[in-house]
């Protein structure tokens, strides 16, 4: 199997497992702004809005995967009620990073919020904001968010060379010494300086060819444990990459990983049958396989025209 028609394949099946049960991620009745637990469920829309808005995107899918991913979307955005409890949340927590990471999907997708972009224009230059303290790849997530919203339309708001440079990848350390946490850092570090390989060129050339150098290595150490959702990101990475790494061996591994029914586990712990527990545990490793998928068949393909 060619990796085009693989990578298809897995993709394809995620974001319809992602598509099948979103009514399990669906928010609470009582859900406000306040949001108690973000990570519990207002996290993972923003994370499969993430993945339906990269492949429409793309647009290398197929005309069923294209009408799952607006659907797809569609769900996620009635969610925070069309864009309204992203703005309730920034009016109420000026500080908080994440109305402004969680719209950036949708704004790439076309689904725009006139008072939110308002408010985060404002927010967004205020010294206290701009001077919060969070891990250098956190920085970078925020940054890009801000590229694709439009709140940095000639992308000088931003230094991303210092930005990279700030990073573990950035000071291109010994690559053994690499930790699974660190290989999280690792892999966004990319997906925020390429925008999710959007900009290959945005990953300093340095960086690049260190990547270029040790990410087949990554992957098989993290692969040998089954570590699926970190090994998912790490071929993401690959497709972020000015030469794009996609090799069929990895993708036929990953296929072999994931069940029948699209889910992927997040490692080779058992699957749980309780349909919550399965959609809780591995819906972020379904996200990433379905974006993963998408921008395989993509670079292969040769792709859209990428940015500089």
């Amino acid at each position: 199997m060619t990796v085009t028609r693989t990578a298809h394949e897995v993709g394809s099946r995620a974001l319809t497992w992602l598509h099948t049960h979103r009514d399990l991620g669906a928010l609470p009745a009582d859900t406000t702004a306040e949001l108690a637990d973000p990570d519990s469920v207002y996290k993972p829309l923003g994370e499969s809005a993430l993945a339906a808005s990269l492949v429409l995107r793309e647009s290398v899918a197929g005309s069923a995967e294209l009408r799952v991913a607006r659907e797809l979307m569609g769900f996620c955005w009635r969610q925070l009620g069309d864009g309204d409890m992203l703005y309730e949340r920034l009016l109420r927590y000026s500080m908080m990073t994440d109305p402004l990471e969680t719209y950036a999907p949708f704004a790439r997708g076309g689904l725009r919020h006139a008072r939110l972009e308002q408010l985060l224009a404002h927010t967004s230059a205020l010294r206290s904001v701009r001077g919060a303290e969070v891990l250098p790849n956190r920085r970078l997530a925020v940054a890009n968010a801000a590229r694709v919203v439009g709140l940095d339309r000639e992308g000088r708001a931003y230094d991303w060379a210092a930005l990279g440079a700030a990073t573990w990848l950035g000071a291109t350390p010994e690559p053994w010494l690499i930790d699974w946490m660190t290989g999280y850092c690792v892999t966004h570090t990319v997906f925020h300086l390429t925008d999710w390989g959007a900009r290959p060129a945005g990953l300093p050339a340095g960086l690049a060819d260190y990547v270029s150098a040790w990410l087949p290595v990554w992957i098989d150490i993290w692969a040998e444990v089954e570590q699926w959702d970190l090994v998912a990101e790490l071929m993401i990475v690959g497709c972020c990459l000015p030469e794009p790494y996609c090799e069929a061996a990895d993708w036929e591994r990953l296929a072999r990983a994931q069940h029948p029914d699209g889910l992927m586990p997040r490692d080779g712990e058992p699957v749980p049958d309780d349909p919550e527990r399965r959609f809780t545990d591995h819906h972020h490793t379904a996200v990433v396989a379905a974006i993963a998928g998408t921008l395989a068949v993509s670079r292969t393909l040769g792709g859209p025209e990428r940015r500089p």
